[in-house]
């Protein structure tokens, strides 16, 4: 069977048939016998060692046992019937028992014969026995080639009552590999097998479905792990080459009068190391023909905005406009904010467009886009209508991106003729493995600097007893003049949740913090836009001393002020978000807190979440626990998490394999970009089958 030949439907496949292929097409998704071969098992079962009935103990383990079967009953009790054997070895007898198929059992049965008996152990008044257990004779087994490592393969309900589970994957790989011939098309280049000593593709195949030895196994486990992320990388550093040598986009050829008089003299703080960094880094960028795609990580206060801002500088010293969308609009008014400050200054003209803009606000912001007297435009999605017409937008900054949908974000792409070069900026740490698989195909720049002045945010673990001491201490802040945060996961009660409620909450603070000596701000996510905007304008402004909200303040609130946050029922939340939630404070000169309260009861993933919150301040080394956590799919969110399905390797586990496999995409795609050596026919034939994989390949930018 060659490669082609994998390709056949599964039903051609002899027991399986028409019925079985139909429920493993919609169950599993298995259509073909390609489809079968790439169906790694998630476990296997030691099966070397055998134990003696006297041996056995109370486990929940599962075991094998060699023995004969002596007698066959069927037992009628309380209107249900089970077929009860009893087995022995030269130590002693036990009962295996059957409650669903015990006719077809009892038929195939062979007694006094050596059978090899395989399941979990169940003990009942000094009985020992096993409930449907696996039953292979002693003479099949020694001729099976699978003896040593059993693989378990992942099933559904209704292929399990089908009676398609692990059994079933077994006996239709054996068949598979029965019926091929001829080894794989290996698709590895020999000189890349040769330096990592990889298996052959066949050997590899073979052995993760029917292990000849631990090492084989993992082996082949390392080989089709390298595989599969080096075709992943393969596709991102491919297009991140195609993007820098054909797709062009506006050379900005000036450093001019805009940017050096913000830098010499408007520019009010000395800029990082870290921040002058990426700046050279963009504008080497810019200063190409061909398009940028950056990502610009940074952690909360780290800068990113001001580095963002000094890049619309040189997009419009060279006669061009620049953009900036945010994700909500409190974020977009944030930007809009602390740039319009600089933009009074330099005499640039700057407007603010969101879903809250009046008639007579869009009516005059189009107009003065589309013939060039509007140079930055800041808003949320509603940059991307089409009634939105820049006159030659040469820089789009895309603010948080993963919270754009891909089409969103490729409207933007077409208001030019060219696409304008694009800066997308997170405050979302990622760790360095998740960062190769969703943004391979973007150069990454990092802020990894806080600016001078800043002092890391205290942050302790209280327990809901302690409250009326945290209470205290609130009063001693906000007798200093600061002012304070309290954050709850929910706005009403919930029958399912224990969880601190808003709005009781917000009575019992008013009830602590009387008027008028106290005022307290409301802010949640159904609140009327102007009522939000009101009562944070309040708190901006410290006519609040204390903001009681939801997570609606998780991003875009500045308030230097403010010292403390208090986030209710911390064990609710993502470390990503506790950690954008502690960001709000710790933004001016003095010492800030923040404060995690829960009740007594947690989970152990809580417990390390919190501690996690408590020992480091460092974003990086909270997104690597939250990716040990919560996965890659979980952590950047259902829009993107589709690519990493993947078949074998896990990006936490086998960050080495991974950063291995993107070494040697770069290296082979810098001495044959288009893959036409003869070394690399096979290579190219699989990687244009993987690219018409539209889900897979639906990559980030």
């Amino acid at each position: 069977m060659s490669d082609s030949q994998l390709l056949s439907p599964l039903d051609y496949l002899k027991g399986v048939g028409p019925q079985r292929a139909k429920l493993l097409q919609s169950e599993v998704g298995l259509n073909s016998y390609k489809d079968l071969i790439e169906y790694y098992p998630f476990r296997y079962i030691d099966r070397t060692q055998f134990y003696k009935i006297k041996d056995l103990h109370q486990s929940s383990a599962e075991v094998q046992i060699i023995g004969v079967i002596t007698e066959i009953r069927l037992v009628n009790h309380k209107r249900r019937k089970r077929l009860v054997a009893t087995f022995e070895d030269n130590s002693g007898e036990m009962e295996l028992i059957w409650f669903q198929g015990y006719k077809w059992i009892r038929e195939q049965i062979k007694m006094e014969k050596p059978y090899v008996i395989f399941g979990k152990l169940n003990f009942f008044n000094g009985q020992i026995s096993m409930i449907h257990p696996e039953l292979d004779l002693l003479e099949d087994y020694k001729k099976d080639f699978a003896v040593k490592l059993q693989p378990v393969y992942s099933s559904t309900e209704k292929l399990t009552k089908q009676n398609l589970g692990s059994r079933f994957f077994n006996k239709a790989l054996k068949t598979l590999f029965s019926e091929l011939k001829s080894p794989l098309l290996e698709i590895i280049p020999n000189q890349v097998i040769e330096d990592l000593k990889l298996l052959s593709r066949s050997k590899a195949v073979f052995n993760i479905h029917f292990p000849q030895s631990n090492d084989l196994l993992s082996k082949a486990q390392f080989r089709l792990k390298w595989e599969e992320f080096f075709f992943i990388q393969l596709q991102l550093v491919r297009k991140n080459m195609f993007q820098k040598h054909k797709i062009k986009s506006y050379k900005f050829e000036t450093i001019g009068d805009y940017f050096n008089r913000f830098y010499k003299s408007i520019l009010p703080f000395e800029l990082t190391n870290a921040q002058k960094k990426v700046l050279k880094q963009i504008r080497l960028d810019l200063g190409r023909q061909s398009q940028m795609n950056r990502l610009l990580q940074g952690d909360v206060g780290s800068g990113k905005t001001i580095v963002g801002f000094m890049s619309m500088l040189i997009a419009i010293d060279n006669g061009f406009q620049a953009c900036m969308m945010a994700p909500t609009e409190i974020l977009a008014k944030q930007h809009y904010q602390t740039i319009a400050e600089f933009c009074d200054q330099l005499g640039i003209r700057i407007s603010l467009l969101t879903g809250s803009s009046s008639r007579a606000q869009r009516r005059e912001i189009h107009e003065h886009l589309e013939n060039g007297t509007l140079h930055i435009l800041v808003g949320t999605h509603a940059l991307i209508e089409d009634k939105v017409k820049f006159f030659n937008l040469g820089l789009a900054i895309i603010d948080e991106q993963h919270r754009f949908g891909v089409a969103q974000r490729a409207k933007l792409w077409k208001k030019n003729d060219y696409p304008p070069n694009i800066l997308v900026m997170t405050a979302t740490p990622i760790p360095r493995t998740l960062a190769m698989s969703l943004y391979g195909d973007l150069d990454i720049s990092v802020i990894d600097e806080l600016p001078p002045g800043r002092k890391l945010v205290k942050t302790v673990h209280r327990y809901d007893a302690n409250r009326l001491k945290v209470f205290h201490f609130l009063k001693q802040e906000i007798a200093k003049g600061r002012q304070v945060y309290v954050v709850y996961p929910l706005i009403e009660e919930s029958a399912n949740f224990d969880y601190k409620d808003l709005m009781d909450g917000y009575e019992s603070i008013s009830r602590e913090f009387p008027q008028p000596k106290f005022q307290i701000s409301i802010v949640y996510g159904k609140m009327k836009p102007d009522d939000k905007a009101f009562e944070m304008d309040r708190f901006v402004k410290g006519e609040t001393q204390i903001m009681v909200a939801t997570t609606v303040i998780e991003v875009g609130v500045n308030v230097p002020n403010a010292s403390v946050m208090i986030i209710e029922s911390a064990e609710k939340f993502g470390l990503s978000q506790l950690h954008q939630l502690r960001g709000r404070v710790g933004r001016g000169a003095e010492q800030s807190y923040c404060i995690l309260m829960t009740s007594h009861k947690l989970s152990d993933n809580a417990k390390t979440r919190l501690q996690t919150m408590t020992n480091t301040n460092d974003g990086f080394k909270i997104a690597e626990v939250d990716l040990k956590l919560r996965g890659p799919g979980d952590l950047m969110g259902t829009q993107q998490s589709g690519i990493l399905n993947l078949k074998i390797a896990d990006v936490v586990k086998d960050s080495s394999i991974l950063q291995s496999a993107r070494y040697y995409a770069i290296q082979i795609l810098k001495q044959d970009p288009n893959l036409e050596k003869p070394e690399h026919q096979a290579l190219k034939q699989r990687f244009v089958e993987l690219s018409k994989d539209k889900f897979k390949w639906n990559y980030i930018s």
